[in-house]
């Protein structure tokens, strides 16, 4: 009987002294609360539990979900929903663990707050609205990029999103009236362009005309004319219906000079 409690207190001794590290994550070991610069992926890893622990972080890309007040150049606040995407630099996991802790996604947080704070008070409400928000995102990334360098090294920024922007009522009212007034102002130049196409095509059109005429108008000499009204003549006698020609007795046809 006590063999059996001794070998279940060693079979739960082993079972709390490994840590299964699986696809996606890191595990590294702490020993009396100094961090191991040997990091694990995948596998086991076996451990003393009185004076070990192991961490593990996620090494794929994490995302960070705010909703935020943020100020405009107007003096305006603007909520919108942020998502800020990242992921930890798997040699330097010991060194974040070391210097920021397991809470480093608050100073992620700390750092957004402050560069896009900073970012978006250089900006109007309205290009928050419009193709300006890829420029302030990307403005907010790189001087988080900076900040981040300094106190959270080891962090891999990937993007910042800014997504749900909701503006005050009147002013988006206002963006909305613009924006529908720009569409109508571009569907009038198309229409106008339209009509000035068709119009320089009636032009070329009737030009190329006259010239013709004239052309025609120059070759017609009394022979010609004669040629012709013979080859009229000579198929409408070919022609089984009955016919009347009018002639002044000079040609087939009444031709007037």
């Amino acid at each position: 009987m006590k063999s059996h409690f001794i070998f279940a207190v060693l079979i739960l001794f082993l079972c709390s002294s490994c840590a299964v590290i699986r696809p996606g994550e890191a595990g590294v070991k702490q020993t009396l609360g100094k961090f191991s610069d040997e990091i694990s992926t995948q596998g086991v890893i076996y451990y003393n539990p009185l004076v070990s622990k192991v961490i593990k972080e996620s090494t794929q890309t994490n995302n960070i979900k705010l909703v935020l007040s943020l100020p405009t150049k107007e003096g305006l606040s603007v909520n919108s929903e942020i998502s800020i995407l990242y992921r930890l630099e798997l040699k330097k996991i010991p060194t974040i663990l070391e210097n920021l802790g397991q809470n480093y996604e608050s100073i992620i947080t700390s750092v957004f707050r402050s560069a896009s704070s900073d970012v978006c008070a250089q900006f109007f409400a309205k290009d928050m609205h419009s193709g300006m928000r890829a420029t302030i995102e990307e403005e907010i990334k790189s001087k988080m990029l900076g900040n981040l360098e300094k106190q959270a090294d080891g962090v891999e920024l990937i993007a910042v999103l800014m997504k749900s922007i909701q503006l005050p009522n009147g002013l988006a009212s206002s963006i909305e009236q613009k924006l529908q007034a720009e569409q109508d102002a571009m569907r009038m130049k198309f229409i106008i362009q339209q009509a000035t196409l068709e119009a320089e095509r009636k032009i070329i059109e009737a030009t190329g005309e006259r010239d013709a005429q004239k052309i025609l108008a120059q070759g017609l000499t009394n022979e010609i004319i004669k040629l012709r009204s013979i080859e009229a003549f000579v198929k409408l006698a070919q022609s089984n219906n009955s016919k009347v020609i009018i002639t002044d007795g000079k040609t087939p046809l009444l031709i007037n000079d």
